[in-house]
């Protein structure tokens, strides 16, 4: 555990860059200790701040948690390419690139406790999966626009059926590594002749 200092002499931080401490503290406890060992009382030590600011933004461990590992997959900007392969077969390379790196070893850890914690279950489809079926429907949406796929594949289960496919590949068949040629048979063989339909 990070040496226990008195937040009041650390220097005053405010707004967005104690919202990354806090966020940045959590995600080093989650790899160290893992959801069941993460606390409050922890997370402020290591970002050198105090509880209160921390229960300001985030209610419980649970919605802390999850925010930690969605804040950099929901703050990439979206691909506009004007082609919906492109665009789709970057998401998922994104994704997978997270999966490859430490976040993806929280994402393992939040899957196995979500079972037994009610509260994580909640703040994961209201801020992980359901942020995450936004985004792909933007891209989806802009495709319809643009006639490359059919308005009744506007559906959040069609739009992240790659990614939701990507997710079974790490915490199914625990691959973490996921190779290229996988994630463009998703896209191709699936995806696309799904939200496509028939021609």
């Amino acid at each position: 555990m990070p040496e226990q200092s008195d937040p009041r002499k650390a220097p005053r931080r405010r707004g967005e860059v104690l919202e990354q401490a806090i966020l940045q503290a959590t995600r080093e406890e989650l790899a160290q200790t893992g959801y069941p060992g993460l606390t409050i009382d922890r997370v402020a030590a290591r970002a050198r701040t105090n509880k209160t600011a921390i229960y300001r933004r985030w209610p419980n461990r649970a919605t802390l948690a999850v925010a930690a590992h969605s804040e950099a997959a929901l703050a990439e900007d979206l691909p506009d390419t004007g082609d919906l392969r492109t665009d789709a077969l970057t998401m998922l390379r994104n994704a997978a690139d997270r999966i490859a790196s430490p976040q993806g070893e929280i994402l393992r850890i939040l899957a196995t406790e979500m079972a037994a914690d009610p509260n994580l279950l909640r703040a994961t489809r209201a801020q992980l999966l359901d942020a995450a079926a936004t985004r792909w429907l933007t891209v989806l949406k802009r495709a319809v626009a643009r006639g490359q796929a059919r308005p009744e594949a506007l559906a959040p289960r069609i739009a992240t059926v790659a990614v939701d496919l990507l997710r079974n590949e790490y915490l199914v068949r625990g691959i973490t590594q996921i190779p290229d040629t996988t994630l463009e048979e998703i896209i191709d063989t699936i995806y696309l002749p799904l939200v496509r339909g028939v021609e």
